[in-house]
């Protein structure tokens, strides 16, 4: 009759742990080989939906260079409503100052902070502003998101295209209601005020700091 040895507690606990290792181990050198594989396809979604998003406030026509590889990274910038890093990203013609593309955040939207993409030319002139993130109330504030607006031909963020501080002085930077030259819609006038605060103090951050926001590399 054969007697074969029991495994002891340990010699089953070794086994169990290298079995454990040498999963974890395939399990991790394979997960790194589809992270290879599927890496450049990431990275170009990556580039195609910021490029998207900058297009929404900056036609291509308006400047030559490569954005994404012209850009400034901006530390906290209470000046902007930021309380984190930012990139800025710098458009050029022929390798003069064309274009400007900024975040800011409006902290005082009615559901919380209201997140924003700024187009800013050269001559201080606004291309786009866009609502990137915000809170507000489904069907109420929410028209200042242009998917959202009902006027589809028209919508509310539109009337910013072109405005400067010089055809719109900081005393005009307001809601009609409360005596400025900015459409709102009635009942629903804290979103729009935020977001014309925010645009009006991003327009005054690039006139104060253009030539630092414009330097090269």
């Amino acid at each position: 009759m054969s007697h074969a040895k029991p495994f002891t507690a340990t010699k089953m606990a070794t086994r169990t742990a290298i079995i454990l290792f040498l999963f974890t181990v395939s399990f991790t050198a394979a997960l790194a080989g589809v992270y290879q594989l599927t890496k450049p396809a990431i990275d170009a979604y990556a580039v195609m939906k910021t490029m998207r998003s900058i297009g929404d406030v900056l036609p291509a026509d308006r400047y030559d260079n490569d954005l994404l590889n012209d850009t400034l990274e901006l530390p906290a910038t209470p000046a902007l409503g930021l309380d984190d890093v930012s990139t800025v990203y710098r458009g050029r013609q022929g390798g003069q100052p064309a274009a400007l593309v900024l975040e800011a955040v409006a902290a005082d939207g009615y559901s919380g902070k209201i997140r924003l993409l700024i187009g800013v030319q050269a001559d201080g002139s606004l291309t786009g502003v866009r609502v990137t993130e915000h809170r507000e109330t489904p069907g109420l504030g929410d028209y200042i998101e242009p998917q959202k607006d009902k006027n589809k031909e028209r919508p509310w963020i539109s009337q910013f295209d072109g405005l400067s501080l010089e055809n719109r002085p900081d005393r005009d930077w307001k809601v009609k209601k409360d005596g400025g030259r900015f459409d709102s819609v009635a009942g629903a006038t804290i979103s729009p005020r935020a977001v014309i605060k925010a645009v009006n103090k991003t327009l005054n951050y690039v006139a104060e700091h253009r030539a630092e926001l414009y330097a090269a590399k």
